[in-house]
């Protein structure tokens, strides 16, 4: 991969000068457009970086939409019906090598990498007084490598062949270098750099903790990257580190499972509700508007991605979580769990019911079934229902189902504990398919080490 040389030619050249523009109500630090990594002179600018990739993070291609969508139209709880065209060849399994939906998010998530990149490689004993400024920038290294490790584990998961049966990953840049060409790494030495990612985060974060603001919820604390290392590793099925991670967030006792009555005006607030861990606001300037989550959730927006019969057959008819579905046309949509058409509502990305939920099952795997069981009575309690008694991984499974639907995590979660995706009436069954294709604007790029992925157009 010549870094992140896709499409345009020019876009390696554009991240390397790593201009942003970030509204002014998301940050009271407007970075000029041509000012480079090399000119930073204050830790506050090498925060508008990180703020910058937080803007990058939020577009439509990456969580502002499409990432988290795709994980909803493959999987048994959600399906698109095609209305306004979104998430056809996606849903339908019908992606080609120039699909936009693939090209879009895999430039989107690289363009979150190279602001990391910027950050993390950057010298901090050159800023203007660099001793009194050491600890404030060190804690912005270590948001950079979290979201790193972050952009790296999405990729991984929507282009690796982990689920597919083969070995590639994806392409590792960790600095800038537009004359180094770079081929896919394997998955296990993929899955290496993200571990040490997230080590380096934590580790450069809890180093210079008087800068952690847990209750800034728009910006990754010290207990967002521990939630999205746990997620991470649950991924990997190393249940002793989600049981410490989740250990760490639970024992600090600064969020709570929302209660039954508050759960769905919960989902109306930004930056303010006591689950939220990490989110992704946009102020007043930046809505998406029709671009919005929402608007492809929403039957009052494009009315695409709905929930299935069995999905709302799974719930009891005093679940307090069927008060965020509603009925229109016969057809079941999440309005109130995304009620924000416009995007003002910020995008949940780590809440702590999906970390309680991470934890019950990892407990269960380690045979720990009382304490998985507290986990998961957090959530049937404050949910309206009765708490249990037992414990099984299918309750475990079905739970999580239920809570984080609509989401992003289905697809993954079947995809993990080896439950088969169903596909629709006449779908490919190729289970190369699974994986996005590699964009062809990588891999047909003259002198290229990047290849495709099997079953699709550009492999060789």
């Amino acid at each position: 991969m010549k870094y992140l040389n896709i499409k345009t030619g020019v876009l390696a050249l554009s991240l390397a000068l790593t201009s942003i523009s970030c509204s002014r109500d998301f940050t009271e630090t407007v970075f000029n457009e041509s000012e480079i990594a090399s000119s930073w002179k204050s830790a506050g600018q090498m925060h508008s970086f990180v703020l910058g990739a937080y803007v990058d993070m939020r577009s439509q291609y990456y969580y502002g939409k499409d990432f988290s969508i795709f994980a909803e139209v493959r999987s048994d709880h959600m399906f698109s019906n095609g209305r306004s065209g979104y998430y056809n060849t996606v849903a339908g399994y019908e992606m080609t090598s120039a699909d936009a939906y693939a090209s879009n998010t895999y430039k989107q998530i690289y363009k979150v990498v190279a602001k990391a990149n910027n950050i993390v490689n950057f010298d901090i004993n050159t800023l203007d007084n660099a001793a009194a400024s050491k600890t404030e920038a060190t804690y912005y290294v270590g948001q950079a490598y979290a979201l790193r490790a972050q952009s790296f584990f999405d990729l991984l998961r929507l282009f690796g062949q982990k689920y597919t049966g083969g070995n590639d990953g994806i392409v590792l840049p960790l600095k800038f270098d537009p004359l180094n060409k770079l081929g896919r790494s394997g998955i296990a030495d993929t899955e290496k750099q993200i571990e040490a990612d997230f080590d380096a985060a934590i580790a450069k974060m809890e180093s210079s903790k008087s800068f952690d603001r847990p209750d800034k919820r728009s910006e990754i604390s010290i207990n967002a990257v521990k939630a999205l290392a746990a997620r991470y590793y649950l991924y990997k099925n190393n249940y002793a580190k989600v049981q410490s991670l989740v250990n760490d967030i639970v024992a600090g006792k600064k969020y709570k499972v929302i209660e039954k009555d508050a759960l769905v005006s919960s989902w109306e607030a930004s930056g303010s509700a006591m689950n939220s861990i990490f989110e992704l606001a946009y102020g007043e300037v930046a809505q998406p508007g029709a671009a919005s989550y929402a608007y492809i959730m929403n039957s009052r927006g494009y009315a695409n991605t709905v929930v299935s019969d069995s999905g709302m057959a799974s719930y009891a008819s005093n679940d307090a979580r069927l008060g965020l579905i509603e009925k229109v046309d016969g057809s079941y949509f999440l309005n109130k769990k995304f009620p924000g058409l416009t995007g003002a509502t910020s995008i949940r990305i780590v809440r702590f019911e999906e970390v309680v939920l991470d934890g019950a099952e990892a407990e269960f795997k380690l045979g720990n079934t009382a304490k998985a069981l507290e986990y998961l009575n957090m959530i049937l309690e404050n949910r309206g229902l009765d708490k249990a008694t037992s414990i099984t991984m299918e309750s475990i499974m079905a739970e999580r189902s239920k809570e984080l639907i609509g989401e992003g995590f289905r697809m993954w979660d079947l995809l993990r504990w080896g439950v088969e995706v169903p596909r629709p009436a006449g779908a490919n069954k190729d289970k190369n398919l699974t994986a996005f294709p590699m964009p062809r604007v990588e891999t047909d790029l003259s002198g290229t080490l990047v290849k495709g992925n099997p079953g699709y157009d550009n492999y060789r």
